[in-house]
């Protein structure tokens, strides 16, 4: 998933990610997109509800939440605030989970199809919407919780990196979005 947002910034001359950036849940994965000229603000779900964000109109170059729309009651209303205070040209990268254990951090609340995304950012130019999964990785993650946590070895003759990189559009696990506003 965070390979192809890379390749979708990269395509459309949006690397490094640079400017004033919302970060909403954990950014760990997109740390080595950022540019040196980045004002960020990191922040968590519940401590910043994206259904009611506490920022001005037109006030972020991007704005990224990781696995978080899952958690809300109103998702709708969540990316409606995301491109309320967007800039106008702003990017928001969305991920969220289709395919998944429930999870209760602080609740969980709903899963994402592509198409749904797709629905909920309408008010956006769409760059890319996508997502991943199979049924090995699906049945590896209902199995066991080790699962879900190790790491992927770069190396093609690894199984874990072929479960990892191969993708059944109809299983998926986890999927994404990046729009423009």
């Amino acid at each position: 998933m965070y390979k192809q947002i890379e390749q979708c910034l990269k395509d459309n001359s949006l690397l490094p990610i640079k400017g004033n950036i919302l970060g909403i849940s954990s950014l760990h994965n997109f740390r080595p997109l950022f540019g040196d000229a980045v004002q960020l603000i990191e922040t968590t779900y519940p401590e910043e509800d994206m259904q009611n964000l506490t920022y001005d109109d037109n006030s972020f170059d991007y704005i990224i939440s990781d696995q978080v729309i899952e958690h809300l009651e109103d998702p709708k209303k969540a990316i409606l605030e995301s491109y309320r205070v967007l800039k106008k040209g702003g990017i928001a990268i969305h991920t969220t989970c289709f395919i998944n254990y429930i999870h209760n951090v602080p609740i969980d609340m709903w899963r994402f199809s592509p198409e749904c995304l797709r629905y909920l950012c309408k008010n956006f130019k769409i760059l890319t919407i996508g997502s991943w999964g199979n049924r090995a990785a699906i049945l590896g993650c209902f199995i066991s919780e080790r699962f879900r946590n190790l790491s992927i070895p770069n190396s093609k003759w690894s199984i874990r990196n072929r479960i990892a990189t191969y993708n059944e559009e109809q299983y998926p696990m986890v999927v994404w979005i990046v729009a423009k506003k």
